[in-house]
C-alpha cells in the first residue's frame, strides 16, 4: 500500500515526459530568433499634466479655488466673532424679481412709513394694597405727523380718557404728547410732540372728493400693537354715514374700504396708490371685533378743515339748537317723522327761541314736546338729517324751524349758537 501511495506522489509531482515534435519545435523557434532579432516594445509613456491644460488655464482656475476659500474664511470667522452682518455682507443674494405694481407698493410702504407714529394711552390707576399711583397702559392706536412743527393727527378715540400720552416715531424713539385739541362729533384728535424736525415727515395731503370705487387704498398703521403694518385694498363705497362713538352725531361721506382695519390701526392713514393721504382709519363694521372687510375712514377733506380748526383755535366751532331728541326709533313707533325735541333748556338756542319740550302734567300722563319737521325748508325725517343741516349753517345763523305741536304745524326762528367748550 505504501508503494502504491509513493509511486502515485511520483505520478504528480513529476513533470510528464515531452514528446520530440514539441523539442524539434523549441529548436526552430530559437534559431528563429537568433537569425532575425525583432524590437523590443515598450509601453507608450503618460501625457504631461502641462500638454493637457492650457497654463493660462490652470492659474485661473487656482485663483479662483484661493478666492471662494478666502471668503468662506472670513465668513466663518465673522461668524466666529460673533458679527452676523459681517458674515452676510460676504454671501451673495439671488436678485428676487418683483412684478411693476409690487415695486410700487413696497417703494410706497417705504418712503411713509417714517409719517406713521404710535400712539399709547395711559391712565393714573391706584393700587388696591399698597395705594401707590401708577401709570397702565390703557389702550393704543396710530397716528401720522401733519407738519414739521410736530403736530400728529389720530382719533378721538384713540386719546378719550388718557392722563399720559406717548407718541413713538418710526426710528423707536419716544416722546410725550399734549393735546392741542379734539373734535368729538368727527372722531378727530390733534397732539403735539416736541421732535427734531428733521425726524418729522409729513404726509402729502390730498383730495377726497374725486375718489373712485375700486381704485387702490392702503392702510398703515399699528394693529394689535404689531409694529407698522401695511395692508391693501380697493374704495369699496363712498359717501357712506357712520355715527362718532363718543357723541353718536353722524360722520357724513365716509370712504369704505376693504382694505383690512383691526384694533390698533385706528388714527392711520389711508393712502391712495400715489401715497397721498385721503382719509384716516376710524372704524370697523365687525361682529367679532376683527377686520371683516368692512372698514371705514374719514374722508381727507373732512379732517383737513377740523385740523385746521384745531390747530388755530384748540376747538371746533360747530353750530348747535340746544336740544336733546329722542331716538328715532322712538318717534317710528308713534307712527311720525321728525326729530321730537325732550329737552330744550331755557338757555339754549331753541329754548330762547320758544321751542317746547317733552313733559309729564299732574297725573303723570307724557305730553309730546315739539317734533321738528324740517330745517330752513329741508325736510327732517331723524336725527341724523338734522345734524347734516346744522354742519352746512354757521354760527350766529338764523334758522327757520318748522315744528309739529300738537295737531298744528308752526314755524320759529332760531339763532344758532356755539357748541359749548369740551374738557
Amino acid at each position: 500500500m505504501a508503494a502504491a501511495s509513493s509511486a502515485a506522489t511520483a505520478c504528480f509531482l513529476s513533470p510528464p515526459p515531452r514528446p520530440r515534435h514539441f523539442l524539434r519545435h523549441l529548436a526552430r523557434a530559437a534559431a528563429t530568433r537568433t537569425s532575425s532579432p525583432r524590437p523590443l516594445a515598450l509601453p507608450a509613456p503618460r501625457p504631461r499634466l502641462r500638454d493637457l491644460v492650457d497654463p493660462a488655464e490652470a492659474a485661473r482656475r487656482l485663483l479662483a479655488s484661493a478666492a471662494g476659500s478666502l471668503v468662506v474664511a472670513l465668513a466663518s470667522a465673522a461668524l466666529i466673532l460673533g458679527d452676523p452682518g459681517g458674515a452676510s455682507a460676504f454671501v451673495v443674494a439671488t436678485p428676487r424679481k418683483l412684478q411693476p405694481d409690487e415695486l410700487a407698493t413696497v417703494r410706497l410702504f417705504k418712503d411713509n412709513t417714517p409719517s406713521v407714529v404710535y400712539i399709547t394711552n395711559l391712565a393714573v390707576r391706584q393700587d388696591a394694597f399698597t395705594l401707590d399711583v401708577l401709570e397702565v397702559p390703557q389702550g393704543s392706536g396710530s397716528g401720522f405727523v401733519w407738519d414739521k412743527i410736530g403736530h400728529i393727527v389720530t382719533n378721538f378715540h384713540v386719546i378719550r380718557g388718557a392722563s399720559d400720552l406717548r407718541v413713538t416715531l418710526a426710528d423707536q424713539t419716544v416722546y410725550e404728547a399734549q393735546v392741542v385739541g379734539f373734535d368729538q362729533d368727527k372722531d378727530v384728535a390733534v397732539l403735539s410732540i416736541q421732535a427734531p424736525k428733521d425726524k418729522l415727515r409729513p404726509l402729502p395731503v390730498g383730495v377726497s372728493a374725486d375718489l373712485l370705487v375700486g381704485q387702490k387704498v392702503y392702510a398703515i398703521g399699528n394693529p394689535f400693537g404689531l409694529d407698522h403694518t401695511l395692508t391693501t385694498g380697493v374704495i369699496s363705497g363712498l359717501r357712506r354715514e357712520i355715527s362718532s362713538a363718543a357723541t353718536g352725531r353722524p360722520i357724513q361721506d365716509v370712504i369704505q374700504t376693504d382694505a383690512a382695519i383691526n384694533p390698533g390701526n385706528s388714527g392711520g392713514p389711508l393712502l391712495d396708490s400715489a401715497g397721498n393721504l385721503i382719509g384716516v382709519n376710524t372704524a370697523i363694521y365687525s361682529p367679532s371685533g376683527a377686520s371683516s372687510g368692512v372698514g371705514f375712514s374719514i374722508p381727507v377733506d373732512t379732517v383737513g378743515g377740523i385740523v385746521d380748526q384745531l390747530i388755530q383755535f384748540g376747538k371746533v366751532t360747530r353750530p348747535i339748537l340746544g336740544i336733546k331728541f329722542a331716538p328715532d326709533q322712538s318717534v317710528e313707533q308713534l307712527g311720525l317723522s321728525g326729530v321730537l325735541v325732550l329737552d330744550a333748556p331755557p338757555n339754549g338756542p331753541a329754548g330762547k327761541a320758544g321751542l317746547q319740550s317733552t313733559k309729564r302734567d299732574a297725573y303723570g300722563r307724557l305730553i309730546l314736546g315739539d317734533i321738528i319737521t324740517s330745517v330752513n325748508g329741508t325736510k327732517v325725517g331723524n336725527g341724523s338729517d338734522l345734524y347734516r343741516i346744522l354742519d352746512q349753517c354757521k354760527v350766529g345763523e338764523t334758522v327757520t324751524v318748522e315744528v309739529l305741536r300738537g295737531d298744528q304745524k308752526e314755524k320759529i326762528a332760531v339763532v344758532l349758537e356755539p357748541k359749548p367748550d369740551e374738557t
